[in-house]
C-alpha cells in the first residue's frame, strides 16, 4: 500500500510540473508574462541566482525534473504490474488505432490529438506575436524598409519562434536511458517518429523563417551587408545561417530514401547536431536557449551515460549460421542484468565501423538465459553482410586461428514490465525476421510454465501467424519447440500458423521442417583470458541521481563564471537610485560584454556539468565492474551448451498449420481467434513489413468493441501494439 501511494504521489507530481511547464509557453507570447518577467528577471539580477538562474529553473529544469521522477516511478511501477490484468475502458480506446494510412502510418486517438492540440498552441504564439508586432510596429535606422517589408520582415522573425518550439520538443522522443516518453508507455523505437515529425516541421518554419529574411534583406539591397554580419550584441546573423544550413543537410540525409539506402551517410550527417545546437544558442541568444535547452540537457547527458554504458568491450562467444542467412549472436550477460521480452539492444563492432552502432531486438529470456544474451541479425545490409562473411571465414578456418570479435552493447531497452501479460489472449503477427520480438515472450512463456512459478498469469491461448517467403526462416522457431508442443500441464496453449508465400507444398510436416531448417552452422570463438560481461544501463534511481547532479553542478557553475567574467554593471539592477548606480550606467556602454560572453558561459558550465557527471558515472561502473569480471568459458563447454539447445526436438503437435504458395487472410484469421476466444481481451502484436502494420492495425479498428463498453453483448477488446526494432 506505502509503494502503491507513493506512485500516485509521483504521478501527481509529473502531471502538476507538466502542466506548468506548458503554461509557460502558452502564456510566454502575451504582453502580461511578458512585464511581469521582466520584472522577475530585474530583481533577480540583484541576488547571486541571477536571471541565468532564474531562465535554467523556470523554463529548463521542470522538464529534467519530470524526466528524474519518471525514473522512479518506473522502478516503483514495474514492482506492482506483475499480474495485473488490461482493464477494460473507454479512454482506452484512444490508444488503439484510429487512423491508417500508408502516407502517415498508424496514427491512435492519442497522437491524433496531441497534433490537434500542438498545432493551435503554434497557431496562438504566432497570432499572439505578430499582432503586438503590428500594432507597436516601428522602422529600424539601420534598415531602411517599407512598410510591407517591415511586416514581412516581422512574419519571418515569428516563424523562427515556431521553429524553436519545435526544437524545445525534438530531442525528448529519442531519449533512451533518460526516456521520458517511457512515462508515457512508449519505446525508444516508436517514440522516434515523433522526433521525425518535429524536425520536419521545425525544418519547414526555419528556412521560411531564414528565407524571408534573406528575400527582405535582397529586395531592399541590403544582403552584402547583413548576411555575413557578425554583431557585437543582439542576433547573430551568420551564426542563423549556419544553423540553417546545417539543419537542412542534417534533414535532407535524414530522408526515408536516403535512411535506408545509404545508412553511413544518414548517421554521420546527423552527428552534425552539435555544430546546430551551438550556432543556434550564438544566433537565438542565451534566454531564448534556455527554452529549449531542457532537451538538450537530457540528451547530451543520455548519450554520456550510454557511452559509459558500452565501456568495456565484450566479445561474441560463439555464433549461428542459419540456411536463411540470419546470424544469430550469443553475448555475454552478467547474471544480475534483467530485462523484459521484447527489449532491444544497439550494438557496435569496431573491426566493421568503429562509429555505427544499429539495433536489434533479444531474442533470449533472462529467466532461462543467466549467462548470456541471443541476438538474431539478417544480413541484407553493408554493415550485417560484413558481420556474416566475417563469421562465415571464421568457420572454415582452424579452431587455434579463430580470432575474437570484440563488440559494444549498449542496453538493453525495453517496457518497464511485463505488458504482454495483461491481457488474456495473445495474437502475434509477423513477418520474416520480425519474429525476433516474438521468440522472447515465447521463451518466458516457456521458462515460465518450466518453473512452474505462479508469480505471473499467463495468456490462456497465443496464436501465432508467421508469414515468411522461404520455409528456411522457420528454423528460427527451434529455440521455442518445446512451447510448440503443447504439453497438457501447459498453462497457454500455443498455436501456429506459417504461412510460405513464395514455395510451393513440399508435403513435410512443420516438425520435418523445423528439424531440417535448424540444421545451422556454429562457430565458437577461441578466447583467451578473462572477458567483460553485459551490466545494462544503470539502475533507474542512480541515472536519476546523476541528472540531478548535473543540473545542480551546471548552475552552480553557471552562477560562478557569470560573477567572474560578466561586468558588474550588466548585473545592476534597473531599479537603483543612486548616483552609483546612474554612473555606473552611464558607464555600463562601454563596459557592457557582447552578447556571446553569456553563450560561451553556457557552453563552459555545461561541459564541466557533463565532466563531473562522467566522473561520478564512471566511479559507479567501476564499481560494478570490479567483482563481476566474467571468467572465460571454454570453448568445448559452450559447444555443448549450444548444440544442447538446438538437439533438444520433441514431437510438434500436429494442430500447428503451415500454408505454401500465398499470403494469409488475416481478416478470417482473426475472425476465427475471435470466435475462439469470444468476449476477452486481446493483445494484438505485429512485428514485420510497414504493410503488415497497417493491415493489422485496420482490422483491429474494425473488430475491436472497446468503443461499445455500455453494450450488453460482451465483445472482444483487440489492443495494438507493433513492434519496431529497426530505425
Amino acid at each position: 500500500m506505502g509503494k502503491a501511494a507513493v506512485v500516485i504521489l509521483l504521478k501527481v507530481l509529473m502531471i502538476l510540473i507538466s502542466t506548468a511547464w506548458l503554461s509557460l509557453w502558452l502564456l510566454k507570447p502575451t504582453n502580461l508574462w511578458t512585464k511581469k518577467w521582466k520584472a522577475a528577471e530585474s530583481s533577480a539580477r540583484n541576488t547571486v541566482f541571477g536571471y541565468y538562474g532564474l531562465d535554467f529553473t523556470v523554463y529548463t529544469f521542470p522538464v529534467i525534473a519530470v524526466a528524474m521522477i519518471g525514473l522512479v516511478y518506473l522502478k516503483l511501477q514495474s514492482w506492482g504490474q506483475r499480474n495485473r490484468r488490461q482493464i477494460r475502458s473507454s479512454t482506452a480506446a484512444f490508444s488503439n488505432p484510429l487512423v491508417t494510412s500508408s502516407l502517415v502510418g498508424i496514427l491512435s486517438g492519442v497522437e491524433i490529438l496531441s497534433v490537434f492540440l500542438f498545432i493551435p498552441f503554434l497557431a496562438w504564439t504566432f497570432y499572439t506575436r505578430i499582432s503586438h508586432d503590428f500594432t507597436k510596429l516601428t522602422p529600424m535606422e539601420s534598415l531602411k524598409l517599407d512598410l510591407w517589408q517591415l511586416k514581412f520582415l516581422r512574419v519571418a522573425t515569428r516563424f523562427g519562434l515556431l521553429a524553436e518550439a519545435c526544437l524545445a520538443l525534438l530531442l525528448l522522443p529519442i531519449l533512451r536511458e533518460l526516456a521520458v516518453f517511457r512515462i508515457l508507455g512508449i519505446q525508444f523505437e516508436a517514440s522516434v517518429r515523433y522526433h521525425i515529425w518535429l524536425g520536419t516541421a521545425m525544418i519547414c518554419f526555419a528556412t521560411f523563417h531564414g528565407a524571408s529574411t534573406l528575400f527582405i534583406w535582397g529586395v531592399s539591397h541590403y544582403i552584402q551587408d547583413e548576411i555575413t554580419k557578425w554583431q557585437r550584441t543582439g542576433r547573430i546573423y551568420l551564426a542563423g545561417e549556419i544553423t540553417l544550413v546545417v539543419g537542412l543537410v542534417m534533414w535532407i540525409t535524414s530522408l526515408p530514401q536516403i535512411r535506408r539506402k545509404r545508412f553511413e551517410i544518414f548517421y554521420y550527417m546527423h552527428h552534425l547536431y552539435i555544430i546546430f545546437l551551438v550556432f543556434f544558442l550564438l544566433h537565438a541568444g542565451d534566454r531564448h536557449f534556455y527554452m529549449i535547452f531542457a532537451g538538450v540537457f537530457l540528451f547530451c547527458l543520455d548519450k554520456l551515460l550510454r557511452i559509459l554504458q558500452s565501456w568495456p568491450q565484450t566479445h561474441i562467444l560463439s555464433a549461428r549460421l542459419y540456411p536463411c542467412k540470419v546470424v544469430e549472436l550469443i553475448l555475454p550477460k552478467d547474471t544480475g542484468l534483467k530485462y523484459t521480452p521484447t527489449s532491444i539492444t544497439f550494438m557496435k563492432i569496431p573491426s566493421i565501423s568503429r562509429f555505427q552502432w544499429h539495433s536489434f531486438s533479444i531474442t533470449s529470456s533472462s529467466t532461462i538465459d543467466h549467462h548470456t544474451m541471443s541476438v538474431l541479425v539478417k544480413c541484407d545490409g553493408r554493415w550485417t553482410t560484413s558481420l556474416y562473411d566475417n563469421i562465415r571465414a571464421q568457420l572454415d578456418s582452424d579452431a587455434d586461428k579463430m580470432k575474437p570479435i570484440p563488440v559494444a552493447i549498449e542496453g538493453p531497452y525495453g517496457p518497464s514490465s511485463l505488458t504482454f501479460l495483461r491481457y488474456d489472449n495473445l495474437l502475434l503477427v509477423a513477418g520474416g525476421i520480425g519474429i525476433t520480438p516474438f521468440l522472447s515472450i515465447l521463451h518466458e512463456i516457456a521458462a515460465t510454465q518450466g518453473n512452474g512459478s505462479s508469480r505471473y498469469r499467463l495468456p490462456s491461448r497465443i496464436q501465432l501467424i508467421y508469414v515468411v517467403k522461404k520455409s528456411q526462416y522457420i528454423g528460427l522457431l527451434q529455440s521455442a519447440s518445446s512451447l510448440l508442443q503443447n504439453h497438457p500441464s501447459n498453462k497457454c496453449h500455443l498455436k501456429l500458423k506459417v504461412f510460405v508465400t513464395q514455395e510451393k507444398q513440399c508435403g513435410a510436416t512443420l516438425g520435418e521442417m523445423l528439424n531440417e531448417a535448424s540444421q545451422v552452422q556454429s562457430v565458437h570463438f577461441g578466447l583467451k583470458g578473462p572477458i567483460y560481461a553485459i551490466h545494462g544501463p544503470q539502475s533507474l534511481y542512480w541515472t536519476a541521481a546523476l541528472a540531478g547532479i548535473a543540473s545542480i553542478t551546471f548552475l552552480v557553475f553557471l552562477i560562478c563564471f557569470n560573477h567572474i567574467f560578466v561586468p558588474s554593471g550588466k548585473n545592476t539592477s534597473g531599479h537603483h537610485s543612486s548616483k552609483q548606480a546612474v554612473s555606473s550606467k552611464m558607464k555600463a556602454p562601454k563596459e557592457k560584454s557582447p552578447s556571446w560572453v553569456a553563450d560561451i558561459l553556457i557552453i563552459s558550465s555545461f561541459i564541466i556539468s557533463l565532466a563531473c557527471t562522467s566522473l561520478v558515472a564512471i566511479v559507479l561502473r567501476w564499481r560494478r565492474l570490479k567483482k563481476e569480471e566474467v571468467p572465460l568459458v571454454s570453448s568445448k563447454e559452450e559447444k555443448v551448451q549450444q548444440l544442447s539447445s538446438i538437439e533438444t526436438k520433441g514431437v510438434v503437435e500436429e494442430e500447428h498449420e503451415v500454408h505454401f504458395g500465398g499470403r494469409p487472410n488475416l481478416k478470417d484469421e482473426f475472425s476465427k481467434f475471435l470466435n475462439e476466444t469470444n468476449g476477452s481481451d486481446i493483445g494484438v502484436l505485429v512485428s514485420g513489413p510497414e504493410t503488415m502494420k497497417e493491415a493489422v492495425a485496420s482490422l483491429c479498428q474494425q473488430k475491436s468493441g472497446c468503443f461499445q463498453i455500455g453494450n450488453k453483448e460482451k465483445k472482444p477488446y483487440l489492443s495494438f501494439h507493433a513492434l519496431t526494432f529497426t530505425l
